[in-house]
């Protein structure tokens, strides 16, 4: 009997101590939260996105992260993107350049932020800090100071809608109306010159 004790108690010991020696090392920490890493990154991109079997877009950054684990999940363009929509024909409907862009799958909604450039097929250009695309709407708009340059005036103003083909847009407080020709004119060095000799 006292040799099945000392035996089992060996064995015990055999078993514990490895599992005790562990104790002072330095593990790293389970990951518990998936929605803190991407699905995806990639660097470099360039690449055309489908919808229903049509093409709709081209889309053009230095780096592209999915959360899909987020909540909500989204598209994540923070070096920056450029952005071509596509119509049914293969036509480009506008073209959109930003600092930082957000993509939210499931809303169908892009956020777009900082140095906001989109120019419509007609050739308007519009310029902003903060624009929301809404796909399911059909709806391009922002709240924030905007300002939009046709062939013969600039309008600019504070919030702003328009339908997703931007053209027909209305902007809600606007601030200035200007036609080309009322463009301030830089004045030359020699026109400057000329000036101080009349005085």
């Amino acid at each position: 009997m006292i040799n099945i004790t000392a035996a089992f108690c060996a064995a015990v010991m055999f078993v514990l101590l490895p599992s005790c020696s562990n104790k002072g090392k330095n593990l790293a920490e389970a990951i518990s939260e998936r929605d803190t890493l991407p699905t995806m990154n990639s660097l470099g991109v360039t690449t055309l996105i489908s919808d229903s079997g049509i093409t709709r877009y081209k889309v053009i950054t230095e780096e592209w992260t999915i959360f899909d684990k987020k909540n909500p999940p989204y598209w994540a363009f923070e070096k920056g993107v450029y952005l071509e929509k596509f119509d049914s024909l293969f036509h480009i409907d506008a073209s959109i350049k930003a600092d930082t862009a957000y993509y939210y799958e499931k809303k169908k909604l892009w956020e777009l932020r900082s140095n906001v450039q989109i120019q419509s097929q007609r050739g308007d250009k519009f310029e902003t800090e903060l624009l929301f695309w809404d796909e399911r709407k059909e709806k391009v708009f922002s709240e924030k100071f905007i300002k939009i340059e046709q062939a013969d005036k600039v309008i600019t103003g504070y919030g702003f809608e328009s339908d997703q083909s931007l053209s027909e847009y209305q902007i809600k407080n606007t601030t200035g109306i200007f036609t080309i020709e009322d463009k301030p004119q830089t004045v030359s060095s020699q026109q400057t010159d000329s000036l101080k000799n009349d005085q």
